[in-house]
Protein backbone atom coordinates (compact mmCIF):
# COMPACT_ATOMS: atom_id res chain seq x y z
CA UNK A 1 0.00 0.00 0.00
CA UNK A 2 2.78 2.04 0.62
CA UNK A 3 4.14 2.06 -2.72
CA UNK A 4 0.48 3.36 -4.32
CA UNK A 5 0.47 6.44 -1.82
CA UNK A 6 4.33 7.12 -2.97
CA UNK A 7 3.17 7.07 -6.23
CA UNK A 8 0.50 9.29 -5.87
CA UNK A 9 1.99 11.79 -4.11
CA UNK A 10 4.45 11.87 -7.11
CA UNK A 11 2.02 12.14 -9.38
CA UNK A 12 0.07 14.62 -8.07
CA UNK A 13 2.78 17.30 -7.46
CA UNK A 14 2.02 20.19 -8.69
CA UNK A 15 5.14 20.24 -11.16
CA UNK A 16 4.46 17.12 -12.68
CA UNK A 17 1.37 18.16 -13.67
CA UNK A 18 2.44 21.80 -15.07
CA UNK A 19 4.84 19.37 -16.80
CA UNK A 20 2.25 17.59 -18.15
CA UNK A 21 0.07 20.38 -19.02
CA UNK A 22 3.37 21.73 -21.14
CA UNK A 23 3.51 18.67 -22.99
CA UNK A 24 0.19 18.20 -24.36
CA UNK A 25 0.14 22.07 -25.38
CA UNK A 26 3.07 21.86 -26.58
CA UNK A 27 2.36 19.22 -28.87
CA UNK A 28 -0.91 20.60 -29.56
CA UNK A 29 1.17 23.79 -30.55
CA UNK A 30 3.76 21.64 -32.88
CA UNK A 31 0.63 20.50 -34.91
CA UNK A 32 -0.33 24.17 -35.52
CA UNK A 33 2.80 25.21 -36.90
CA UNK A 34 3.45 21.30 -38.93
CA UNK A 35 0.07 22.61 -40.36
CA UNK A 36 1.51 26.24 -41.02
CA UNK A 37 4.63 24.53 -42.85
CA UNK A 38 3.40 22.32 -44.66
CA UNK A 39 -0.02 24.12 -46.23
CA UNK A 40 1.09 27.85 -45.96
CA UNK A 41 4.51 28.37 -46.29
CA UNK A 42 5.57 25.24 -48.06
CA UNK A 43 3.34 26.51 -51.23
CA UNK A 44 4.77 29.84 -51.48
CA UNK A 45 8.27 28.08 -51.50
CA UNK A 46 7.23 25.69 -54.40
CA UNK A 47 5.36 28.27 -56.24
CA UNK A 48 8.55 30.53 -55.78
CA UNK A 49 10.77 27.96 -57.29
CA UNK A 50 8.33 27.01 -59.76
CA UNK A 51 6.29 24.12 -58.44
CA UNK A 52 9.33 21.81 -57.27
CA UNK A 53 8.25 20.57 -54.18
CA UNK A 54 11.08 20.58 -51.35
CA UNK A 55 9.97 17.20 -49.78
CA UNK A 56 10.16 15.40 -53.53
CA UNK A 57 13.86 16.21 -53.77
CA UNK A 58 15.89 13.06 -53.26
CA UNK A 59 19.84 11.92 -54.63
CA UNK A 60 19.10 8.71 -56.32
CA UNK A 61 21.91 5.75 -55.15
CA UNK A 62 20.19 2.95 -56.78
CA UNK A 63 17.46 2.72 -58.67
CA UNK A 64 13.99 0.25 -57.92
CA UNK A 65 13.94 -2.87 -59.77
CA UNK A 66 10.77 -3.24 -61.33
CA UNK A 67 9.08 -6.87 -62.33
CA UNK A 68 9.63 -6.38 -66.27
CA UNK A 69 5.74 -8.43 -66.80
CA UNK A 70 4.19 -6.46 -64.36
CA UNK A 71 5.86 -2.57 -63.92
CA UNK A 72 3.41 -2.33 -60.93
CA UNK A 73 5.54 -4.90 -59.13
CA UNK A 74 8.98 -3.90 -57.21
CA UNK A 75 11.15 -5.79 -56.71
CA UNK A 76 13.69 -4.10 -54.87
CA UNK A 77 12.53 -0.37 -53.92
CA UNK A 78 14.82 2.48 -54.58
CA UNK A 79 17.52 3.51 -52.21
CA UNK A 80 17.60 6.94 -52.00
CA UNK A 81 18.97 10.32 -49.77
CA UNK A 82 15.46 12.26 -49.20
CA UNK A 83 17.26 15.55 -48.46
CA UNK A 84 14.23 17.88 -49.25
CA UNK A 85 12.60 15.80 -46.17
CA UNK A 86 15.63 17.28 -44.37
CA UNK A 87 15.20 20.64 -45.39
CA UNK A 88 11.43 20.52 -44.92
CA UNK A 89 12.48 19.32 -41.45
CA UNK A 90 14.74 22.25 -40.51
CA UNK A 91 12.25 24.96 -42.35
CA UNK A 92 9.72 23.46 -39.68
CA UNK A 93 12.29 23.98 -36.58
CA UNK A 94 12.98 27.25 -37.48
CA UNK A 95 9.70 28.66 -37.70
CA UNK A 96 8.76 26.42 -34.71
CA UNK A 97 11.74 28.59 -32.64
CA UNK A 98 10.57 31.54 -33.94
CA UNK A 99 7.04 31.47 -32.84
CA UNK A 100 8.19 30.35 -29.53
CA UNK A 101 10.44 33.17 -29.51
CA UNK A 102 7.59 35.36 -29.90
CA UNK A 103 5.65 33.89 -27.05
CA UNK A 104 8.50 33.65 -24.73
CA UNK A 105 9.16 37.90 -25.44
CA UNK A 106 5.19 38.58 -24.95
CA UNK A 107 5.36 36.77 -21.60
CA UNK A 108 8.84 38.36 -20.74
CA UNK A 109 7.14 41.87 -21.39
CA UNK A 110 4.01 41.15 -19.60
CA UNK A 111 6.49 40.33 -16.57
CA UNK A 112 8.28 43.40 -16.82
CA UNK A 113 5.02 45.50 -16.92
CA UNK A 114 4.01 43.65 -13.62
CA UNK A 115 7.49 44.49 -11.96
CA UNK A 116 7.50 47.65 -13.10
CA UNK A 117 4.15 48.33 -11.02
CA UNK A 118 5.42 48.96 -7.19
CA UNK A 119 2.86 47.42 -5.84
CA UNK A 120 0.45 49.11 -2.75
CA UNK A 121 1.91 50.39 0.47
CA UNK A 122 -0.04 47.93 2.72
CA UNK A 123 -2.89 49.54 5.03
CA UNK A 124 -1.32 51.06 8.30
CA UNK A 125 -1.97 48.61 11.66
CA UNK A 126 -4.11 48.90 13.86
CA UNK A 127 -1.07 49.83 16.18
CA UNK A 128 0.74 52.76 13.70
CA UNK A 129 -3.19 54.23 14.24
CA UNK A 130 -2.74 54.18 17.64
CA UNK A 131 0.42 55.61 17.29
CA UNK A 132 -0.44 58.19 14.69
CA UNK A 133 -3.45 59.40 16.85
CA UNK A 134 -1.09 59.84 20.37
CA UNK A 135 1.44 61.95 18.18
CA UNK A 136 -1.44 63.93 16.92
CA UNK A 137 -2.82 64.68 20.59
CA UNK A 138 0.82 65.37 22.20
CA UNK A 139 1.33 67.85 19.26
CA UNK A 140 -1.91 69.60 20.16
CA UNK A 141 -1.61 69.60 23.73
CA UNK A 142 2.27 70.80 24.22
CA UNK A 143 3.11 74.24 23.86
CA UNK A 144 3.90 76.82 21.42
CA UNK A 145 7.58 76.78 21.72
CA UNK A 146 9.09 80.58 22.49
CA UNK A 147 11.81 82.19 20.59
CA UNK A 148 14.13 82.32 23.91
CA UNK A 149 13.75 77.88 23.82
CA UNK A 150 14.89 77.67 20.47
CA UNK A 151 17.80 79.80 21.32
CA UNK A 152 18.71 77.38 23.96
Amino acid sequence: MGFWKDFKTFAMRGNIVDMAVGVVVGGAFGKIVTSLVSDIVMPLIGKATSGISLVDLKYVLTEAVVDPADPTVILTPENAILYGKFIQTIIDFIIIAFCIFLVVRMMMKFKKKEEATPPAPPAPTKTELLLEEIRDLMKKDAPAETTSEKQE
